[in-house]
């Protein structure tokens, strides 16, 4: 089922960078060579499920602790265009949770053993990502580029009863690929996606934003959308799959 899921996924995307093809050229998008842009809004958690170890540990909901959301989350992104076809972006996106609610039942977690009944818990999953892109088509209305995206997840995961405490932080690198578009419908109003994936081994990471912006002047540009965020790694040290959703307030400076 998952599998059918994501070669769906894979489809759209296809055809979203084919459709510019249609477009007759007739210019740039942008001729900004830097930005800088805050994501900023509430994030809510669709699934979080957790074990650890991942071969012997018990699995629990982490929602169940930390709660499902809405949360308050900051992602903050900067680009430099180096020429009209290459570029990089850095983006910053920190996401920590905390919470008490009930384990259902008896729980080995991370070399502890914790009863049922309440729990404190910490959830953090934050990644640090350098892409490089290539800009493959642009004009008037379209631009699409292809990248790659390297990911350093700082993850942490908690459990506290008491005087019984027990967590496993991990930080690790995931390679992605990139892909973003842009489609302007009129010299204010902007349609953009932004997608880094990677499905294989022993997890997965889908990053996926689309977003609907106003250019308020040659240097603000103010917007909106949604982002989700899934995946996780299923090998003998840990199981996490976790499902993020992003109502998304976005603010752009370029210069």
């Amino acid at each position: 089922m998952q599998t059918y899921v994501y070669g769906r996924w894979l489809r759209g995307l296809l055809l979203l960078a084919l459709m510019p093809l249609c477009t007759p050229a007739l210019g740039q998008v942008d001729d900004s060579r830097f930005g800088i842009g805050l994501e900023t809004g509430a994030v809510g958690f669709t699934k979080n499920d957790v074990r650890i170890p991942g071969d012997t540990g018990t699995r629990f909901d982490m929602t169940g602790l930390t709660g499902s959301g809405p949360e308050f989350f900051v992602r903050l992104d900067a680009h430099w265009d180096i020429n009209d076809k290459h570029g990089l972006r850095v983006v910053l996106s920190p996401l920590e949770v905390s919470g008490t609610g009930e384990l259902a039942a008896d729980t080995e977690f991370a070399g502890g053993t914790f009863p049922a009944g309440t729990t404190d818990a910490t959830y953090q999953f934050s990644a640090y990502k350098l892409t490089y892109r290539y800009t493959f088509f642009e004009n008037a209305s379209w631009q699409w580029r292809v990248g790659v995206t390297g990911v350093i997840r700082d993850a942490n995961v908690e459990l506290r009863q008491a005087d019984n405490q027990a967590n496993d932080d991990n930080v690790g690198f995931v390679p992605t690929l990139h892909l973003s578009g842009v489609h302007r419908f009129s010299d204010r109003w902007r349609f953009s996606m932004d997608f880094d994936g990677l499905a294989g081994g022993p997890g997965r990471l889908i990053d996926l934003g689309l977003k609907l912006d106003y250019t308020i002047n040659k240097n603000w540009r103010i917007g909106g959308g949604y982002r989700t965020v899934e995946g996780g790694v299923e090998t003998d040290d840990v199981y996490n799959f976790a499902w993020l959703n992003y109502a998304v307030l976005d603010v752009r400076y370029w210069f």
